[in-house]
């Protein structure tokens, strides 16, 4: 197969693995950050401690995660094609990509959550700030760099699930690496193809660590400014104190 005839099929590949990778991440960061904090905040010593649900809500995470992911696809197929109205092509492929990143990104999120220094949210409390004022307030904002590595991580990992999911006929670079490169022997476009999966792969990976770094300087440099806000917010109240004293 000569360039020509390679790159509208390659162009039209990289399009369709962005679009499955872009919508399916969207969707894993909306289900997957809320799932996160909330394994932290039912988990024992939590602002809502419900061992309960925690652990049910762990092993559905759990089992979801352990599935491999063309085991998954297919086992969603009813349910993708009661959403989508058919189980071919890359809005299908959506469904699957989603529910497996749910998971893999919430059990990211909880990681980041537990690193948030538990000062800060016992000062947010003496404040009388409540459950949702803690998570808008301290644990989103404070583990913010790590929640941008988490999903450049899923990305990435999506982008290894596209590839997956072209061998169901979902379309992008995997889907161009089976049919044309290995059915039909065609060696050149089957490294090709791995050579801009590999390059995507590493655009992606460095703009999500340079995106972290950045945020990270920045807590950095501003790391006593929300314990010296509190300090200074309750400053007042004691003075009123001492006053009525």
């Amino acid at each position: 197969m000569t360039w020509s005839e390679m790159r509208p099929l390659l162009s039209e590949a990289c399009w369709d693995t962005l679009y499955m990778v872009g919508w399916s991440t969207l969707i894993a960061v909306a289900g997957g950050l809320p799932l996160g904090i909330l394994l932290v905040l039912t988990d024992r010593g939590g602002l809502l401690q419900n061992v309960v649900a925690n652990k049910v809500i762990g092993q559905v995470v759990n089992i979801t995660r352990s599935m491999p992911f063309i085991i998954l696809m297919v086992a969603l197929m009813g349910f993708t094609r009661w959403v989508t109205g058919t189980t071919i092509g890359r809005e299908a492929a959506i469904v699957p990509l989603a529910i497996g990143a749910i998971p893999f990104f919430a059990r990211l999120v909880e990681t980041a959550v537990r690193e948030v220094d538990g000062g800060l949210v016992e000062a947010v409390q003496a404040m009388g700030g409540n459950t949702w004022t803690v998570v808008r307030k301290v644990l989103v904002p404070e583990s913010l760099p790590s929640l941008i590595s988490s999903t450049t991580t899923t990305v990435v990992a999506l982008i290894g699930y596209t590839a997956m999911a072209g061998t169901v006929g979902a379309g992008g670079l995997g889907d161009i690496a089976i049919r044309y490169g290995y059915q039909r022997f065609d060696t050149q476009l089957m490294w090709i193809t791995v050579a801009i999966l590999a390059v995507v792969i590493s655009a992606i990976q460095f703009a999500g660590d340079a995106a972290a770094r950045a945020l990270h300087r920045r807590s950095g440099r501003s790391g006593p400014g929300p314990r010296l806000r509190l300090l200074k917010a309750k400053e007042p109240a004691a003075a009123d104190v001492s006053k009525a004293a």
